[in-house]
């Protein structure tokens, strides 16, 4: 019977302890979806600028050639970054699968996520376009009204 009680108080312990209520992984109260949103955006306008700079110094790569890896690896680490918001704020915490509009909302993460690879893979200027159109829809689609 020693045995059991031990058992018994600790399962009673878990079922009292209370519950965290909250979208993030850590409730922290700090995140806001405008605000992550509006960090995306600065993401979106680097690898915009990125892309147009690489194509200028891509004029002369003999003489450019440290500025153009660099603008390279800042063009990669904000697509990385505006990826990363999606898929660990807005996919991970604020996505649910009972919310309204569900299926659109992921379909539209998964774009983003998608085209922010292709803006890696080159400096199309078609696919930074996309980038940007993508993130407009996203902002209505998740933005808070103030």
């Amino acid at each position: 019977m020693r045995i059991q009680l031990p058992i018994l108080a600790a399962s009673l312990a878990l079922l009292a302890a209370p519950l965290a209520s909250g979208h993030c992984q850590i409730p922290c109260g700090i995140y806001d979806d405008n605000n992550v949103i509006g960090q995306m955006h600065t993401d979106y306008l680097t690898i915009e600028k990125a892309c147009k700079t690489i194509d200028e110094l891509l004029e002369d790569p003999a003489a450019n050639g440290h500025q153009i890896t660099r603008w390279i690896m800042n063009k990669e680490s904000h697509a990385q970054s505006l990826q990363e918001k999606v898929l660990n704020y807005f996919l991970a915490q604020r996505l649910k699968p009972d919310a309204e509009g569900y299926d659109e909302k992921l379909k539209l993460c998964h774009s983003i996520i998608v085209t922010a690879m292709q803006c890696k893979q080159s400096t199309d200027a078609a696919n930074v376009k996309k980038l940007h159109d993508l993130l407009h829809q996203f902002e209505e689609a998740f933005g808070t009204k103030e």
